[in-house]
């Protein structure tokens, strides 16, 4: 649930697009940095706060994400203009950075290897599940003012925020209380480790890409409503969330040990996915081209989208158990500034090519190069 609520915040955000760029008169660069804002809190915020979950527990740092969330949303949906507007898109961002490592840190210590994929892959879900919300905002966004929305996820975030206090009697011990700055250089030294931060910086850009453009693609370059481009997300989403389930009980029964290699397809199969997406509009639009260009987007929510929770085992199991809040934190950093620059590099493709190919072929390019790095460079570690 802590994935639902953040996922909702900022995915409906994503959703809206069309209707916040029209509010505010935004080109496509600048609301690619609107989201970039987000996503360049979360490069800051995630070093620090896997640190901060190795030392203060599980649901202390939920509890604490979830207030910060709460006021995000609240402060987007009472702001008006353009800079007040990036500011709560970067204390959205900065909150949501805690939510990782602190679940992730959770699975490490809850489960056994044997069920870690699994257990990452039901945790995990709950980013799609928030994004099918999101769509459903999307839609709603053509009735109702976004803001408006965002008062209702602001209290969706509180809510559950209320859950967490729940798990925090599910604590690091004082007496483990590891240095905040010592797990982050102990991470920080380990370059087999910093490779596999900087291949899921490369792999997650397009991911970002994808949700941030796909309902101003759909909309702008092959003409669908806004409804039928809520409808296209909804179904990604969907997809991510079977996708997620099913990738982690894999990891778990076929690839124990190389959960690297189900990872190397996943991200192989979306740099093609999204290299086809580029020759929609221009070269098949029309009826054809929406469909096919729905097709594209289930295909990326199963593979683009559906591969966090590998990639997340693979994190936790690369260093020593101790360190595992802090190894997501650092691995954050690497994907958060991935979707922090993917947007902005594919919204100024959009403006300077004047068009959405090279957008997406440009996102293709940058996740193929992720994924060689991870087949012929990164080195997967041993049973954990």
């Amino acid at each position: 649930m802590s994935h639902v609520v953040g996922t909702t915040n900022v995915v409906s955000v994503m959703a809206m697009a069309p209707v916040i760029s029209a509010d505010l008169d935004l080109s496509a660069a600048e609301f690619g940095a609107f989201i970039s804002s987000y996503y360049a809190a979360q490069a800051t915020g995630s070093l620090p706060a896997g640190a901060i979950t190795d030392r203060f527990g599980v649901g202390r740092t939920l509890v604490f994400a979830h207030a910060l969330m709460a006021v995000a949303a609240v402060t987007l949906a009472l702001v008006d203009g353009y800079v007040p507007c990036l500011a709560a898109m970067f204390l959205m961002g900065l909150s949501y950075s805690m939510t990782n490592p602190s679940t992730a840190r959770g699975v490490l210590d809850w489960f056994p290897r044997e069920r870690r994929g699994t257990a990452m892959g039901l945790k995990q879900v709950g980013v799609p599940i928030g994004g099918v919300i999101a769509a459903g905002a999307g839609a709603m966004a053509a009735y109702v003012h976004w803001q408006s929305i965002m008062w209702g996820i602001g209290l969706l975030i509180a809510l559950n925020g209320l859950f967490c206090l729940g798990l925090v009697r599910y604590h690091v011990p004082s007496a483990e209380r590891p240095s905040i700055v010592k797990n982050i250089g102990a991470v920080l030294r380990d370059w087999n480790f910093n490779i596999y931060a900087i291949i899921n910086g490369l792999t997650t850009s397009g991911q970002s890409c994808f949700f941030t453009y796909l309902t101003l693609f759909l909309t702008t370059v092959l003409r669908s409503s806004q409804e039928l481009a809520s409808l296209a997300m909804g179904l990604a989403q969907t997809a991510s969330a079977v996708a997620r389930v099913g990738w982690g009980i894999a990891s778990d029964r076929y690839y124990a040990g190389r959960r690297a290699k189900l990872l190397a397809w996943l991200c192989g199969g979306s740099a093609v996915f999204l290299v086809m997406m580029g020759f929609l509009g221009t070269w098949i639009g029309g009826v054809y081209g929406i469909a096919i260009a729905v097709g594209l987007s289930s295909a990326l929510g199963l593979t683009l989208a559906g591969f966090q929770p590998v990639a997340q085992a693979i994190t936790v199991e690369a260093v020593e158990p101790r360190l595992a809040g802090s190894a997501v934190g650092v691995n954050m950093v690497g994907v958060h500034l991935g979707n922090m620059a993917g947007p902005m590099i594919f919204g100024w493709c959009i403006d300077y090519f004047g068009g959405f190919g090279a957008g997406w072929w440009i996102s293709g390019v940058i996740v193929a190069a992720g994924t060689l790095l991870l087949i012929f460079v990164f080195k997967e570690r041993g049973s954990v």
